[in-house]
């Protein structure tokens, strides 16, 4: 975290020490976690989790393969209770903006003995799994920063201070982060974490890899009325609202009890700086087909997050001297099944093995890469890079790719998403038709609620932009300040500042932890830092 009073670089902290670091409660850190002590017990073992509690930062669509998570914890499918609904049938579709078509099923999407759960439920069990095996699990500390010994190996982490006021200066509440060292950290912190982005800088980790790419996805909980929905079935689209130049599309999975996930994910290497990702997902769920299905329901919840896309080319080398990154942070989705907790579950999985078996982190990035995990990553690694050319030319690479197993002779690139997006003077925005929004929530702040959010009004802003003069100068008139366009939460505001000019305004408390704007920001200079702990979205049952 940022420290504006040098007197705090220097203050004394607390140190609690541990054989292995877990910076992160998601299903790859429980994951490395529960299977280190079920190797080796008398291990001392922490996790480090920056929300309130275990889960409440967990967002994915999410259909899990159970296999990884049935070989780590067979006995999960009786013991788990939250939601789990067997996959049903598998539909997608073509959508214009009036039409639906339907498409054959790519065989990525055959969801047959699959399972819809929500995310958010299924690592609080996680959670109580990992603490059942002896591991200290603790929720509300947000990992600020990584720790070095002598030689320059990682050596743990420092948690974010507690107190500080908007300036960044000790309050009356002043409460120094800890430092959490170990002799093995394990990197869990999902999509664009902050540590791993100091680390990966750090040891030069990307290095010789394709950029890594993302998307923005959208989820909300529904209730609606009797009737509607059919339980287990899991649908999916492209085309509108998207254009044909624009990755992304839609997924619709029925729950039990009437319930239903509605989601959109964009594309985050989009080049148009007007384009809104929010309002893209509001037209889609106002098409016909949707609408029919929604209307007269209510929506309980909404989440949104950043999805790391670039597979196995854009992976950065997953260790370095003293600790390892799985789950996310490493980049292990899997795009064209839409499904990374399994694979996250495996990177976790083998970590903790690596490292009770080798001793040391060395070692570890070829063993992933030559395990199943990896090698499903290689097989399908040419089919998101082949969307750049358009939609259509993306399917038909898809298809290819599947039909070769990913034998092809080549490894197709990946581009920055920053870097993709022109200037204003470049292209001509088609008109989207934005305006329909009849269905809840119609606008940004308004899901901001459904998120559950909360952060502390008086703590610093921790979203750190290096030169707001940017933003009020050429940003404006080269991109139109595409940050007001992309949050998903209207965290950046262009204000008047009293001058007859504009100022960039950080509504800091919206923030749902995406990280969109340490992304998509044309010129590098927004840096998404952790805030206090506890901070942020609580979603329930996403």
């Amino acid at each position: 975290m940022h420290m504006a009073d040098p007197a705090l670089e220097n203050i004394e902290r607390d140190v609690m020490e541990y054989d292995v670091v877990v910076v992160g409660a998601g299903p790859a850190g429980l994951a490395c976690a529960i299977r280190l002590k079920q190797l080796q017990p008398e291990l001392n073992v922490c996790v480090l989790e920056k929300a309130t509690a275990v889960g409440a930062h967990a967002l994915s669509g999410a259909v899990i393969e159970p296999g990884p998570l049935d070989e780590l914890l067979p006995a999960w499918r009786d013991e788990y209770k939250g939601i789990r609904v067997p996959a049903g049938r598998d539909e997608f579709a073509f959508l214009t903006r009036t039409k639906r078509y339907k498409l054959p099923t790519p065989p990525q999407m055959n969801n047959h003995g699959n399972f819809i759960v929500s995310l958010g439920n299924l690592v609080a069990y996680l959670g109580a799994q990992a603490e059942a095996v002896g591991c200290d699990v603790f929720a509300g500390f947000a990992a600020a920063a990584p720790l070095f010994d002598d030689q320059g190996a990682v050596a743990g982490v420092r948690i974010g201070d507690m107190g500080l006021d908007k300036d960044g200066a000790a309050g009356p509440n002043f409460a120094p982060g800890p430092e959490i060292r170990a002799r093995t950290t394990i990197v869990a912190e999902g999509c664009r974490g902050s540590v791993a982005k100091i680390l990966i800088k750090r040891f030069r980790l990307d290095a010789g890899k394709s950029p890594q790419t993302y998307g923005l996805g959208f989820k909300e909980l529904w209730q609606l009325p009797p009737g509607r929905v059919e339980p287990g079935m899991i649908q999916h689209t492209v085309g509108w609202p998207m254009d044909q130049a624009t990755y992304g599309g839609s997924f619709l999975y029925h729950l039990d009890q009437d319930r239903v996930y509605v989601g959109f994910v964009v594309g985050l290497d989009y080049a148009d700086p007007r384009f809104q990702p929010f309002e893209a997902f509001q037209q889609f769920k106002n098409h016909p087909s949707l609408k029919s299905l929604l209307d007269g329901g209510e929506v309980l919840a909404y989440g949104a997050r950043t999805i790391v896309e670039g597979g196995w080319q854009s992976m950065p080398t997953l260790e370095m001297p003293g600790a390892i990154l799985v789950g996310d942070a490493g980049g292990t989705l899997n795009v064209p099944k839409i499904k990374g907790v399994h694979q996250a579950v495996r990177s976790g999985r083998l970590a903790a093995e690596h490292v009770l078996e080798a001793g040391a982190t060395a070692g570890f990035d070829s063993r992933w890469r030559a395990s199943p995990g990896g090698l499903e990553l290689y097989k399908v690694r040419n089919v998101r890079p082949g969307f750049k050319h358009g939609m259509w030319l993306g399917i038909a690479n898809g298809a290819l790719e599947t039909l070769t197993a990913g034998h092809s002779p080549w490894t197709l690139a990946n581009h920055a998403d920053h870097s993709a997006l022109l200037k204003l003077d470049q292209i001509a925005s088609p008109d989207r038709g934005w305006g329909e929004r009849s269905l809840k929530p119609r606008d940004r702040v308004s899901a901001v609620f459904f998120a559950g959010n909360a952060h502390e009004e008086s703590q610093p802003v921790h979203l750190k932009v290096a030169d707001p003069n940017i933003c009020a100068t050429r940003c404006a008139q080269e991109y139109g300040n595409p940050c007001q366009h992309f949050c998903p939460a209207h965290v950046y505001e262009m204000v008047d500042d009293g001058a007859g000019g504009r100022r960039l305004q950080i509504n800091a408390s919206n923030c749902v932890h995406c990280k969109a704007c340490d992304i998509k920001d044309p010129y590098e200079i927004i840096t998404w830092t952790t805030p206090e702990g506890g901070s942020g979205p609580n979603y329930q049952s996403m």
